[in-house]
């Protein structure tokens, strides 16, 4: 829904873990933020969420007034799990509106 957020809740780093039912195949992932400063992505394939390796770290642009909306094209990736860190931000708290995986 579009009406409903994650937030942070002040400190930074902040995470939040996306769990799939067993390991799938993914072409893309997006993610549509506020006020998020850098993300990093990273992955894991193990049956419980350890294990993480980094797959993407980016700092964002500051889009005043609107959603960060990107994109991070992922060739040959594989994961049981996604975690989402946010490093740092552009104010005390950032919100999470949408995240979209995409694959097999």
């Amino acid at each position: 829904s579009s009406e409903t957020f994650w937030t942070t809740t002040g400190m930074f780093p902040q995470e939040f873990i996306i769990g799939f039912p067993k390991c799938v195949k993914i072409s893309k992932v997006a993610i549509q933020c506020y006020l998020v400063r850098t993300l990093r992505i990273e992955k894991s394939v193990s049956k419980d969420p350890v294990g993480f390796e980094e797959c993407i770290e980016k700092d964002l642009q500051h889009t005043e007034g609107q959603l960060q909306m990107e994109e991070f094209p992922l060739p040959d990736f594989q994961a049981t799990y996604l975690r989402f860190i946010i490093k740092s931000a552009f104010d005390h708290f950032v919100s999470v509106h949408r995240v979209m995986a995409e694959g097999t």
